[in-house]
């Protein structure tokens, strides 16, 4: 029987030989033998894409592979979609990515099944700045907003947009993985969160749910302890990089592309400290470490750069009560137990 499992495989092939009208057959092929187009999208686009992520991350493929293939899934879609082309029976959905959030396949997904279901749907794409999705929110009607999150680092920004559309008096559905994997920064935000497309048009389909809000839930905000991080974010980059060149001389032979991407893990560890600092909230931070050990591992760099990284931070921080405890708590994580400490 013809279905999206036993096209993955070919599907996949299509996609490593970055094999772009192969892939649109493969799809298009399915269409033809009667597969529902959601399921096309939601049972082989979107896991051939997560495979994609984590050939990424065990060093298996370059960027370029990663992002070619990233390309083809897109063209798969718009060819899925022009293949269906369903005429709206509902209202207008807006949905867009999170200011700063590049990841636009997964909300393109959710924004092909709303469609499919009959719903309008204006698709925003990526790093969508609060003030122009509210100048839209006002020029268009919208029944509601789904918002697409896949960092948690971003869940501060993700917030002011919550709240922004909301002060616009429409009602806002958001997901993706920056939200947590059950949802649970979603939930601290107060706001619906939905695990997957289906779950997303079940939830705007459902008026009562849709304006059912509760507070968000950021009393510890109060201790400064954010606000005070987000404002020292350049201090902390320029202070760990040169304690890890103190500590690790071999940083002095660095590429500038190396250089560069050492600064940039290094503003992502303060940015997903500052993100656990807003939820109030560890295992964000410890998470995040324990991804970050395991792609760095994976490319030759050993983990205690981070281990020390860590302990530098937890010295600068030493008055930051929360944040101390998270450095310690990811210092303890997995991955990072056998790292030497370097006093």
């Amino acid at each position: 029987m013809t279905g999206p499992a036993t096209a993955y495989a070919g599907y996949l092939d299509r996609l490593e030989e970055a094999d772009e009208y192969g892939a649109v057959d493969v799809a298009l092929g399915l269409l033809d033998a009667g597969v529902p187009a959601e399921r096309i999208l939601l049972d082989l686009v979107a896991p051939a894409q997560a495979e994609v992520g984590e050939r990424w991350a065990r060093n298996e493929w370059s960027v370029a592979q990663e992002h070619a293939a990233t390309h083809i899934s897109e063209r798969v879609v718009a060819a899925v979609a022009a293949h269906t082309n369903p005429r709206p029976n509902r209202g207008r959905i807006v949905v867009a990515c999170m200011d700063g959030e590049w990841h636009a396949l997964p909300p393109r997904l959710v924004a092909e099944v709303l469609r499919l279901r009959g719903w309008q749907v204006t698709f925003l794409g990526a790093s969508v700045p609060a003030a122009h999705l509210v100048s839209y929110l006002h020029r268009h009607d919208a029944h509601a907003v789904a918002l697409a999150c896949a960092l948690p680092m971003r869940l501060p920004h993700a917030h002011r947009m919550i709240e922004a559309c909301r002060r616009s008096d429409v009602p806002v559905v958001v997901g993706g993985r920056g939200f947590g994997v059950d949802g649970r920064w979603a939930r601290r935000l107060g706001v619906l969160w939905a695990p997957d497309a289906p779950t997303a048009a079940d939830l705007v389909a459902d008026e009562r749910a849709l304006r059912r809000t509760s507070p968000a839930r950021l009393s510890h905000l109060a201790d400064d302890e954010y606000a005070s991080l987000v404002k020292r974010r350049g201090e902390l980059i320029d202070s760990a990089l040169t304690d890890l060149g103190e500590r690790t001389p071999s940083i002095r032979d660095y590429t500038p592309a190396q250089l560069d991407s050492t600064v940039g893990d290094l503003g992502h560890l303060v940015d997903f400290l500052a993100a656990a600092l807003y939820v109030d909230d560890p295992s964000l931070f410890v998470e995040f470490v324990e991804w970050l050990v395991a792609i760095l591992v994976s490319r030759g760099v050993p983990a205690v750069t981070v281990a020390t990284t860590l302990e530098h931070l937890g010295r600068v921080l030493h008055d930051f009560p929360r944040a101390a405890r998270y450095l310690e708590a990811a210092r303890a994580s997995r991955g990072l137990l056998a790292a030497p400490s370097h006093r």
